[in-house]
């Protein structure tokens, strides 16, 4: 099906910005949504094709903030096909757009990947349908090497030059999305912030023991969203709030959590929605190259990386990524009790916001993005459509 026919979904229960809606059928025209039909309504009839999703719940598609890779893919060391290729698993598992995320390397390593996401884009518009990826996330170089986790820190800076910016490859463009994670204790690090709200960056606050004090800087000078949080960085205690507190407590900052069970307990993903509400927080997957290839040992950014039972381990004994989509993320919180509207608003609105393209992506809404995720009550993916198109069908 190409973006200008019409298709038509019959008869699923709709998550709707504000509410869920049953039995309801949404009209899809030119990759967009033309109508959502609720209430027992006429459908449209004539050429089109239809789909009959009696039984599922139509989501907004998953929008992924934080990648490394997957299916052996790592983003540092792919080319434009591999890409693709993540596109297609992130597809079958209703990932609709994705941020190729990058690790702290050499300025050439940055450009070798930068121009294969730059090819990847290019390519994708005339390509099957697959997640989209919509540019890159820059995790480091400039954050603190006191909450490196897994990233290596002989490629950690300080910003003590404008031209420490000029060595990383950048995305041209205005519809290309550029997200750096940085810690805003470093050397510069608060006019780091100033410079890349400047340059049109989307500025984020993670692997960091920043105070309260030099975080209330940052978020003067533009940075609003928290990377991983509680991962990476100082741990809340009573006497030193740090990161943690700080997130918890300003209710401008955002802040994106890995939903695994295993980077943050589910009694903490729980404490972290009573402070914050679905209104403040994003799913991610922080996934690496292992992602969808199971139990194992793989080379990962010059290392091994162990993966058993879901969880990854370097060589150093810290955990190093993970290997969930975004799927398991919201099966998570589903089966943690979340309602299915506050779930779609963390998997698909907010990362919109954080990205500011809520206009476009992130919710059911007539005139937005046809980008869609049919999943029935187990959580399996039977429909994934993205921009009107189907880039998976059946059940993952």
């Amino acid at each position: 099906m190409s973006v200008t026919e019409k298709m038509i979904l019959r008869g699923a229960r709709l998550i709707l910005p504000d509410r869920l809606s049953e039995k309801a059928s949404l009209l899809i025209d030119n990759g967009r949504v033309a109508s959502i039909i609720e209430g027992g309504g006429a459908v449209p009839v004539g050429p089109m094709q239809s789909i009959d999703l009696d039984g599922l719940t139509l989501f907004p598609g998953f929008i992924d903030l934080h990648i490394h890779g997957a299916m052996g893919v790592d983003t540092m060391e792919a080319g434009a096909d591999d890409l693709h290729r993540v596109s297609r698993f992130l597809g079958a598992k209703g990932v609709t757009s994705w941020l190729p995320t990058l690790v702290p390397a050499p300025a050439k390593d940055y450009e070798r990947a930068v121009g294969a996401i730059k090819t990847a884009i290019n390519q994708q518009a005339d390509g099957e349908a697959a997640a989209r990826v919509l540019g890159v996330h820059y995790e480091g170089p400039f954050v603190s090497t006191a909450q490196c986790g897994a990233l290596r820190s002989n490629y950690f800076r300080a910003f003590t030059d404008i031209k420490e910016l000029e060595t990383l490859a950048v995305l041209e463009g205005p519809t290309a999305t550029r997200m750096m994670t940085m810690a805003p204790e470093i050397e510069g690090g608060i006019d780091l912030v100033r410079e890349l709200v400047y340059r049109g960056w989307i500025v984020s606050i993670g692997h960091t023991r920043a105070t309260p004090d030099v975080l209330d800087l940052a978020r003067k000078a533009g940075a609003h969203h928290m990377t991983h949080f509680m991962n990476a960085m100082s741990p809340l205690h009573h006497r030193k709030p740090g990161p943690v507190g700080w997130g918890l407590v300003n209710d401008d900052v955002t802040c994106d959590v890995i939903a695994d069970g295993v980077h943050v307990d589910p009694l903490m993903l729980e404490l972290l929605l009573r402070c914050k509400t679905a209104e403040r927080v994003a799913l991610i997957s922080d996934a690496v190259a292992p992602a969808g290839l199971g139990d194992g040992d793989y080379k990962v950014w010059g290392e091994t990386i162990t993966v058993r039972d879901g969880r990854t381990s370097n060589q150093r004994g810290s955990i190093a990524g993970s290997v969930i989509t975004m799927l398991d993320a919201v099966r998570m919180m589903l089966s943690r009790g979340v309602t299915a509207v506050d779930v779609a608003r963390m998997a698909s609105t907010n990362p919109a916001r954080v990205l500011g393209s809520e206009s476009e992506l992130g919710s059911i809404e007539e005139g937005k993005r046809a980008d869609l995720v049919a999943l029935d009550d187990a959580g399996n993916v039977h429909l994934t459509i993205v921009g009107g198109r189907v880039a998976f069908e059946g059940r993952d």
